[in-house]
């Protein structure tokens, strides 16, 4: 029985990683699909591919089958795995390969076992093959102002698609897609079906929007919850004052309460971004004094200097 070297069927390195693994599958089980391939023996690569990414894809049957690549590959003498071999690994339903259940190979049955049969791979005899289409991310930029209020964006995507030669080209086509209202910076928006092109009478993809909301120049954007820096005057901030404070949604009224400070954050409850549960938005306190001033509002600093005995620096030993 010939030894079936999976990370060679698949071109890969034995360190390989998962993400590596899945991309050499794609792109050789597309190139050896026998409903496009024109390769010799594009099945019996199809289904070498399938299996290999049948074992390597899965941890623990991965695990194994590197146990037994160290073991040895049997050179002229053919390969047999050690004596008193049993397999651990577990094998479920469903999954997607190239490959038919009942096509396994005698090398493969000899690592997992015949009830190896009816796991992973899925083709059912008379209705070809079939392969989900690539998923794709799509990095999206939006205004603050259009991810507070939803917007409709043109995008322009590179999508993968089969041709009938059974290698993979890059068409470019156009989506308007409608961004709901009150999506978040670093959330991913998923369009099903809106990936790569399936092969066979497999599906297509999914297309997802990793969504990036660009800075603004007033407020400050922080999960569902938004942060505005508002001025107040220094009488404001000791006697206290009801002000008007921007939002996202238009102008609001804040109360400043008496002895308010510098830096001091109020909340105004779900004046955040909108969402099932909406967002906060909390304004900070800035006290700014007059750049200009007259005799007489110089002389009342003075009064209210000697009026109020206040040392701001006094914690810190000044």
């Amino acid at each position: 029985m010939e030894f079936k070297d999976y990370y060679k069927i698949l071109g890969v390195d034995e360190d390989a990683s998962k993400s590596e693994i899945k991309s050499a599958y794609r792109k050789l089980a597309r190139k050896y699909h026998p409903d496009v391939s024109k390769e010799k023996d594009a099945e019996d690569h199809f289904k070498d591919v399938g299996e290999a990414y049948e074992v390597l894809k899965d941890d623990e049957k991965r695990a194994e089958y590197d146990q037994l690549r160290k073991y040895g590959q049997g050179g002229d003498a053919g390969y047999e795995p050690p004596p008193g071999w049993e397999s651990g690994a577990s094998f479920s339903e469903g999954g997607f390969t190239g490959a038919d259940s009942t096509d396994f190979s005698d090398f493969f049955e000899s690592i997992f076992g015949a009830g190896a049969r009816g796991g992973g791979f899925r083709q059912q005899r008379g209705q070809g093959f079939s392969m989900k289409g690539e998923d794709l991310h799509h990095q999206i930029s939006l205004f603050l102002e259009e991810a507070y209020n939803g917007c409709e964006k043109s995008l322009r995507l590179q999508t993968p698609q089969p041709g009938p030669d059974g290698q993979v080209r890059r068409e470019e086509r156009t989506l308007k897609v409608k961004i709901p209202a009150g999506v978040r910076d670093g959330q991913h928006i998923r369009l099903r079906g809106q990936g790569g092109a399936g092969v066979g009478n497999g599906p297509a993809g999914d297309l997802y929007l990793d969504v990036r909301v660009a800075p603004h120049p007033h407020f400050r954007l922080d999960g569902g919850d938004l942060y505005v820096t508002v001025p107040i005057t220094p009488w404001e901030a000791a006697l206290g004052a009801s002000i008007q404070v921007p939002t996202m949604g238009g102008k609001a009224t804040l109360k400043v309460p008496e002895g308010s400070r510098e830096g001091q954050k109020l909340r105004l409850r779900g004046k955040g971004m909108p969402g099932k549960k909406p967002g906060d938005q909390y304004v900070v306190l800035q006290v700014a004094t007059p750049s200009k001033q007259t005799e007489r509002s110089k002389e009342l600093f003075r009064e209210l200097s000697e009026e109020v005995p206040f040392n701001p620096r006094e914690h810190l030993g000044v």
